[in-house]
């Protein structure tokens, strides 16, 4: 069939194959599931079609004799500082297939990030640093309500009784991802890593695999306006369950997974039929309100005896401190906010590059509001949206988070190389896939988000050090400790922190 001029659209990137290197071996063709690579019969040489590359960069990784490489297509439209490239092959899209546009990970926009504004003050001669090699640094974090008061019996021994609690390693936890999102090797990855780490894996809206129960002590289980795989067992084979309000690269939207992954096992653990589209709906149908959210929170703790911290994770949107301390007074344990740069496998592009705010300026209105109500030892809050670095865990602790969710950080350490077409099912590094999911080895998973999160932990404690403190509680919400650079006075107000040099 013949093509429509008008229905192609310039290919983002390049295939650049060094024919001197190349031997034809076509492993290049193995590895790519979007079929971009093909041996030419009367060539004799290995063509690529360009428009089905998603520069995942599997084949430049795997071919034996380095013959590839991808390159940014030097072919684009005509400069304009308002009809940019993206904009135009957009409209085309649409133009086409009358559809909403889908996109994944975070938004790419270049929004301000305020963690790069922010930097982190030093000790030097009138208050000491600490050698985290010789010295006790504490980096243990306990997420749940707080005592407002110490209790004694009547001989005045302290009463160590404590509301329900998790209990963290360090301020770092893995983010939910739904099985099914994710591929089976994937949550294995996070769930074996989470156990050896001391912290806790979120399973997402999709259910927990009956393989994965034996990590109960160090899992986060989800409940969502779909209820998938929301069963009694379910809720009991947990440290803790959150209830997800929103998300932050979709507030205000449901979660969606596509009927072609509702496959096998991803079909039982939600509960669901093969085949058909698991929605979660925007709103809970039984939520419209504080009080409701209050109903729905006791109703999970009677459920559990008790024994769990219930954690409600909501969107950063504009009014998110009103939100906030709403929850606060609804019985909840735990607060996890999610900023506009979150990840996720697939969401309207126009939502996720347009509704919510930056996760730094969410965190402080939060932190603000609660304090000010008194209100805050009620709730500890967690935090997240493109959490990239030791450094932003450490600057979110100072503008008062308790801990941060990591997500895209994690399938980074795992291999992913955001190539954006999560959705698809075609992940070629066996991460975003029901399909490839052989490739990514669960052993190898593991041990590396292991790694990552050791080597930030350790770099956590370096940056405390210089700062002269040893624990995260004395970190946390110490903006004193924070400086602003190329910010505005509203942006420094809202983040509660000086510019630097005063």
């Amino acid at each position: 069939m013949k093509q429509n001029p008008l229905d192609y659209i310039i290919p983002e990137s390049e295939v650049v194959r060094n024919i001197t290197r190349c031997v034809n071996c076509r492993i290049c063709e193995k590895q790519c599931p979007n079929e971009v690579h093909k041996f030419n019969e009367k060539l004799n040489c290995m063509t690529a079609d360009e428009s089905l590359c998603v520069n995942c960069q599997r084949c430049v990784a795997t071919c034996p004799a380095h013959a590839l490489k991808i390159q940014k297509n030097e072919c684009a439209f005509r400069e304009n500082h308002n009809w940019k490239s993206d904009n135009i092959k957009e409209i085309y899209k649409q133009a086409r297939t009358g559809g909403v546009l889908l996109s994944s990970m975070g938004n790419p926009n270049k929004f301000p990030v305020y963690f790069d504004r922010i930097l982190i003050n030093a000790s030097q001669v009138t208050n000491p640093s600490v050698d985290p090699l010789r010295e006790p640094m504490e980096t243990r974090v306990f997420l749940g309500k707080k005592p407002g008061e110490i209790r004694r019996d009547p001989d005045g021994n302290i009463i160590p009784e404590l509301p329900v609690h998790l209990e963290l390693s360090m301020p770092v936890m893995f983010s939910a991802m739904s099985y099914g999102s994710i591929s089976y090797n994937a949550h294995k990855s996070l769930a074996a890593a989470a156990k050896e780490l001391g912290i806790f894996y979120n399973t997402g809206e999709g259910g927990l695999h009956e393989d994965f129960y034996c990590y109960a002590d160090n899992t986060v289980v989800q409940v969502a306006s779909g209820r998938f795989g929301v069963h009694e067992k379910y809720l009991d084979s947990a440290a803790a369950i959150e209830i997800k309000m929103g998300q932050g690269a979709k507030p205000g939207i449901g979660g969606h997974l596509p009927g072609t992954k509702i496959i096998g096992d991803v079909s039982a653990t939600r509960m669901i039929p093969e085949g058909s589209d698991a929605i979660s709906p925007a709103p809970h149908h039984d939520i419209y309100s504080i009080e409701d959210l209050r109903q729905l929170v006791y109703s999970l703790k009677e459920a559990t005896q008790y024994k769990k911290p219930i954690i409600v994770k909501v969107a950063a949107v504009h009014n998110i401190a009103a939100i906030a301390a709403g929850i606060a007074r609804s019985g909840a344990d735990i607060i996890a906010i999610d900023g506009f740069r979150g990840g996720t496998g697939a969401a309207p592009t126009r939502i996720r590059d347009n509704v919510g705010i930056p996760i730094e300026l969410a965190l402080a209105a939060v932190d603000t509001r609660l304090r000010e109500e008194g209100t805050r030892n009620n709730v500890s809050l967690i935090v997240g949206g493109s959490i990239r670095s030791a450094a932003d865990v450490v600057k979110a602790i100072a503008l008062g988070a308790d801990a941060c969710y990591i997500a895209t950080a994690a399938l980074i350490a795992l291999g992913c190389h955001l190539c954006r077409t999560c959705g698809s099912g075609k992940c070629s590094w066996g991460i975003a896939t029901a399909d490839l999911v052989k490739r990514l080895d669960p052993e190898e998973g593991a041990r590396r988000l292991v790694n990552l999160m050791r080597a930030w932990k350790h770099e956590i404690k370096e940056m405390m050090g210089g700062m002269g403190i040893n624990s995260i509680e004395a970190l946390c919400g110490n903006r004193l400790m924070l400086r602003g650079v190329n910010l505005t006075e509203k942006e420094l107000e809202i983040l509660g922190i000086y510019h630097a040099g005063e």
